[in-house]
């Protein structure tokens, strides 16, 4: 048998782009391939299992700024498919859909069940064949693809690669002739062993912002203390603008953290106010906490400066000074990352300059598509790699018809 589509890859994308086949080509045969013994393994774990399905970006010029690596490519693909036609695709299926207060996209139900269910229920609707194999090498025939699987062996006329980030599926395809980019690690945390960070794990900061020293990589927006070090969605964007450059050192490199955006010099004088006021005369400074910030933790920066027995009145300015820095400049050593739960993306894939943005076809080998992050796309956190994905499979699906024929 020669299946119309053949799809290696269970997840967001591969789906995606297979139900969109199957409708646009009624009584086409279609086969998704997935070797792990779960389907949508991403959907079901996303937004802490509520599933965070795209973001509330209604312009295509604006959503590609949230992309480090695919920005430029996508524009006129999002022009094509964008995060309200993701909203209307589930709305029509009896998902409905609710935007969040930061712009997150979510199923009213709270629920990732509710778009697997979706998916799941559109494929057998649309007869899609479901089979747990993987890819172990791609043959190019005359008029067809052959798929070696480990079980296996499968024909069509054109197949959508969309394995998510798999280096064994990269290495097979730079066999095949498709050229990848090194995949790098992007949205993670970061590890710090620091006397000021332990044992406040769950703090937050709403307004901080984080640069990487020596660099122009600079991030603003919450920022949480964890068991490990820094994370929050600040750091996270740090990572994913960060990614190729921070891989580079290793994920070893210093910091600089300001824990409420202040300027320092800003910070200096406010501290020097209260000292002067009458208000704060004869307390001492840890009695009460400025900027904001938490008792516990103002306490734990006096403390790991000294300065918690000290009274407003009597500090001097080169303590008001040490104390401003650690407000507004504090630095830190970065010994490693971590990955951001399990929703770990990666920078690298398939390259983008030979990929036809209009089809998702492979310049090279157009029987072949890709869609999602198998390619070198790849978001900061919020909905953004989901839209991706559903962007590139729905025109993959499209283009994929063409060559079906």
């Amino acid at each position: 048998m020669i299946y119309d589509y053949l799809i290696i890859g269970g997840g967001a994308a591969g789906y995606f782009s297979a139900l969109h086949f199957a409708e646009l080509k009624p009584g086409s045969k279609v086969l998704i391939l997935e070797k792990g013994k779960q389907v949508l393994s991403k959907v079901r774990i996303s937004g802490g299992g509520r599933c965070n399905v795209t973001h509330a970006c209604f312009e295509p010029k604006a959503l590609t700024k949230f992309y480090p690596r695919g920005e430029r490519e996508l524009l006129g693909p999002f022009h094509r498919f964008m995060t309200g036609d993701m909203m209307a695709w589930l709305d029509e299926r009896g998902v409905a859909t609710k935007i969040e207060e930061d712009n997150r996209v979510f199923p009213v139900s709270d629920q990732s069940q509710s778009i697997i269910d979706c998916f799941e229920n559109e494929r057998l609707r649309l007869n899609i064949e479901l089979e747990h194999d993987g890819m172990e090498e791609l043959i190019e025939e005359a008029d067809y693809i052959e798929v070696r699987g480990q079980k296996s062996t499968y024909r069509t006329k054109a197949l959508l690669v969309a394995t998510g980030s798999s280096p064994k599926t990269w290495k097979s395809l730079s066999d095949f002739g498709v050229k990848c980019i090194p995949p790098v690690p992007s949205l993670f945390t970061l590890n710090i062993k620091h006397p000021l960070l332990s044992d406040l794990p769950g703090t937050v900061f709403p307004e901080a912002s984080v640069k990487v020293a020596g660099s122009k990589l600079k991030e603003f927006g919450p920022v949480l203390i964890t068991h490990w070090g820094l994370s929050g969605p600040a750091v996270l964007r740090l990572s994913a603008w960060g990614a190729i450059d921070l891989a580079a050192k290793q994920h070893r490199f210093n910091i600089h953290v300001n824990w409420t955006s202040t300027p320092e010099e800003d910070v200096f004088e406010e501290l020097k106010n209260a000292r002067n006021s009458s208000e704060f005369q004869g307390k001492k400074i840890q009695s009460r906490p400025l900027f904001q910030l938490t008792k516990k933790f103002w306490n734990k920066l006096l403390e790991v400066n000294e300065l918690h027995d000290i009274e407003w009145g009597n500090a001097s300015n080169k303590q008001l000074k040490r104390l401003s820095l650690a407000l507004a400049d504090q630095v830190f050593e970065v010994t490693g990352k971590s990955t951001f739960k399990d929703e770990f993306v990666t920078a690298g894939g398939v390259d983008l300059k030979e990929i036809n943005f209009k089809t998702m076809q492979h310049k090279q080998h157009p029987r072949v598509f890709f869609a999602g992050e198998v390619l070198n796309i790849d978001a900061i956190t919020g909905g953004f790699n989901f839209q991706a994905a559903w962007t590139t499979a729905w025109i993959a699906a499209e283009g994929a018809v063409l060559v079906a024929e």
